[in-house]
């Protein structure tokens, strides 16, 4: 979607994906080096952000909607903590290389022709040695109608991203279902793929 439409979308009241940090980040945090680095890309409304900041890592979100990033703010000012904010479009924008020990990425779904550029964006950012770690709906998704883009052309096919992160040490790979309750958009049993590689 375009900026428009994302800071359309985040100007709803309440937050559209919830404030609960996503489970699968959740789950693989434990991962990351204690007072890290981390960059949290397409990061709407920015409940991961706020979540791992509150674990004392030092935390800079990107996400191209002004809108989402002012409700980031406001969440991580409720939690008591402090984040940095970055409004960028991640398909045509690069992000400076090598800068942080860890990235996560959640549902960031993108046209089929930038989701290479956007997750090598994510990629290059982190330093030799650091950690990406990142959950997206599959091109399955589209059967199960509990959240995702409405067409294939923005979700994952598990062999593009198999060959994108194939120059480095796969720790996590998984491609199947999952349930999600994120908010009013994230609805139930979903079909995704999660990653988390070493650079």
């Amino acid at each position: 979607m375009s900026k428009d439409k994302w800071d359309s979308r985040f100007s709803e009241e309440g937050y559209v994906y919830g404030t609960t940090e996503n489970e699968f980040i959740r789950e693989m945090s434990k991962e990351i080096l204690a007072q890290s680095n981390v960059g949290c890309f397409a990061e709407g409304e920015g409940r991961n952000a706020v979540y791992l900041a509150s674990l004392g890592h030092h935390v800079t979100m990107y996400d191209q909607s002004t809108a989402g990033i002012e409700k980031a703010q406001k969440l991580a000012e409720q939690h008591h903590v402090s984040i940095k904010t970055a409004a960028m479009d991640l398909t045509k924008e690069k992000v400076d290389s090598s800068q942080y020990d860890a990235a996560i990425m959640v549902f960031g779904h993108m046209p089929k022709p930038d989701q290479q550029f956007f997750i090598e964006n994510i990629i290059q950012s982190v330093k030799t040695g650091g950690q990406i770690m990142f959950e997206v709906y599959s091109e399955n998704q589209i059967n199960y109608k509990s959240g995702g883009p409405p067409t294939v052309e923005h979700l994952y096919n598990p062999s593009d991203i198999l060959s994108w992160i194939k120059p480095y040490k796969c720790i996590h790979f998984y491609y199947g279902e999952a349930t999600r309750y994120e908010g009013s958009r994230h609805t139930g049993l979903g079909h995704v793929v999660q990653v988390v590689i070493q650079k």
